[in-house]
């Protein structure tokens, strides 16, 4: 008889009580994955492909539901419509929360230049590893408990949303909203490093744009009525990188420039785009005062700053802390050791760990190269992966 568990700001390691599913279940259905994966990544999603996006968003719906699940899209104009999935489960639990989303940072096109493909014990492809992979977990771990249990043994929302890549700003309400009511969030964004470890911290982000306005004049006629835009914003370069300070994991970054017109015009206007990340969210203010209290240094120049935190810290919280342990519980069960990572890319994980609700990220596949060109999963993990969710699903 299961015993009755504690919360998950609670839970430990006497929680783990389930007959879990083993990784040999995922690793008879490894090919099949490995299939899924990559008709998941051969639908390109880029986001600012709405129509490409809603393709993949609709063959992700019918997949979901195949599996008894009742999808609902959240419709939006600029990106592809969020697909929420609710799966009913035996107890009266809170619903788990399994967060991620299905764009992809590439043009459509991509897979022309850099074809989905096996080799070398790898699934190579476009959003294989972020996070094509993570919701093919999704998708097989709900089907085992479903197999193994006739139902699932307690309710599980699936969130895929379609604009993570560029700030979740159509979707962050939707999100923030579905955590408040789960018992914890399991987001499957790749995990970090060839050695899998999961995510129990990830840095704030923040976006800042400065603006410098001079006066035009005549580079060689009337060179001493210039007031240089380009000038002044090299002289504010140097003070924002000096408010870096590594030791509370706080950096900031000057990232984009731009300025002048033409090469014998004084410069009127630059500007700059700044990264700002935070590992804790009491920095959050502090770094948002001294930006905007820059002060030109030629008197005769002004400045304008704009933006802000977008993406609060993902800290290690009790919650968080609770999670990771009951994975490691559930690894070592499952034949390996898990090890955490705190990262400095942010993810919609750090929206719900923000709100209080125990979260877990990068519990996706394990790989390298997002982003890029050599991006890859190891097909090798996936099996483990898979059973993880599936142990965390029923755990939590």
């Amino acid at each position: 008889m299961k015993k009755k568990k504690p919360t998950s700001q609670q839970t430990s390691v006497a929680a783990v009580q389930f007959t879990h599913v083993p990784v040999t279940y995922f690793q008879e259905r490894q090919e099949a994955i490995v299939e899924t994966i990559r008709q998941a990544v051969e639908i390109e999603s880029p986001t600012d492909n709405k129509p490409a996006a809603d393709r993949l968003g609709h063959w992700l719906a019918s997949k979901f539901e195949a599996l008894g699940g009742h999808s609902k899209f959240h419709r939006t104009a600029d990106f592809g419509d969020h697909l929420q999935v609710d799966f009913p489960g035996r107890d009266r639990r809170k619903p788990v929360l399994l967060l991620g989303h299905f764009d992809t940072v590439y043009p459509l096109g991509a897979l022309a230049t850099m074809p989905c493909r096996t080799g070398a014990g790898r699934l190579w492809g476009p959003g294989t590893l972020d996070m094509k992979s993570g919701i093919a977990f999704m998708l097989y771990a709900i089907d085992a408990l479903r197999t193994q249990e006739g139902t699932l043994p307690r309710s599980v929302t699936v969130l895929l949303v379609s604009d993570e890549e560029v700030g979740s700003t159509s979707s962050r309400r939707i999100t923030e909203e579905l955590a408040k009511h789960s018992e914890a969030v399991l987001v499957l964004e790749p995990s970090y490093g060839l050695r899998g470890a999961v995510k129990t911290a990830r840095k704030g982000v923040g976006e800042y744009s400065l603006k410098v306005t001079g006066k035009a004049a005549h580079a060689g006629l009337d060179f001493e009525e210039g007031q240089s835009a380009v000038l002044e914003l090299a002289r504010q370069i140097e003070r924002i990188s000096a408010m870096t300070d590594s030791k509370p994991g706080l950096t900031v970054s000057v990232d984009i420039i731009s300025g002048g017109t033409r090469v014998n015009v004084i410069p009127a206007e630059a500007s700059a785009s700044i990264d700002v990340r935070i590992a804790r969210m009491t920095d959050a203010a502090g770094i948002d005062r001294k930006l905007r209290s820059l002060k030109p240094v030629n008197r005769k120049c002004k400045l304008e700053i704009s933006g802000g935190i977008e993406r609060p810290p993902m800290e290690r919280t009790t919650g968080v802390a609770g999670l990771f342990r009951l994975a490691s519980v559930l690894a070592t069960e499952l034949g390996w050791k898990l090890e955490e990572a705190a990262v400095g890319g942010g993810s919609d994980g750090n929206l719900t760990a923000a709100l209080g609700i125990p979260t877990l990220d990068g519990l996706g596949g394990v790989g390298e190269g997002a982003h890029a060109v050599h991006e890859s999963i190891l097909i090798s993990e996936l099996p483990r992966r898979a059973a993880l969710l599936a142990g965390l699903i029923q755990s939590v």
